[in-house]
């Protein structure tokens, strides 16, 4: 098995491929050692030193460090997921409870928010996703829209840039009546 390993614009996450599909639908974050709980994987990744975030996409495992240097933590992180998948064990467990999208916008918005969500999913995740992370559409509100950013864009130092310079104003192209995109 080969892993290859990609650098994210947030210093403190890398981006792991293992070649094969991660989640078959969706994405999973687990910003701590307790929502790890979930994923034999991620349990094991929580165990290694300095792992303080774990993210799997369709193809890619984002692992985010809290401290120490890549050419340290790297080579566990990836024994750890070679492991992993030589053991056949399941990513998620099957008792996992799924994230849950509690959305929150007014009716008389549906039409708005469709094409709100449709540009998210279609021009805005497959960036972000290339990135190590994932950005989900939470809620729509007086002209201001707001979006949930996990995975390498949670604590990444370009994550205001990437919302008030490029998805907001991709959206307000598309979308005149927003004024503002806000993290949630």
């Amino acid at each position: 098995m080969f892993i290859q390993t990609e650098a994210t614009p947030n210093p403190a996450t890398l981006k792991f491929l293992p070649g094969r599909a991660v989640l078959d639908a969706g994405t999973l974050d687990m910003p701590t050692k307790e929502a790890a709980a979930q994923s034999p994987l991620a349990e094991k990744l929580f165990d290694l030193p300095n792992v303080s975030g774990v993210f799997f996409g369709s193809d890619f495992i984002s692992v985010t460090k809290s401290d120490g240097d890549w050419q340290q933590i790297k080579p566990a992180v990836l024994g750890a997921i070679m492991e992993h998948y030589m053991t056949g064990a399941p990513l998620v467990k099957s008792d996992a409870q799924a994230e849950t999208d509690d959305e929150f916008f007014d009716e008389k918005d549906a039409a708005t928010v469709d094409t709100i969500k449709d540009l998210i999913e279609t021009r805005v995740r497959p960036a972000v996703a290339g990135d190590g992370g994932d950005i989900t559409f939470k809620g729509y509100r007086e002209g201001i829209v707001f979006l949930q950013m996990k995975g390498a864009c949670s604590g990444c130092p370009s994550s205001t840039a990437t919302l008030q310079h490029g998805i907001q104003n991709l959206l307000k192209h598309f979308v005149p009546d927003i004024v503002e995109v806000r993290p949630i």
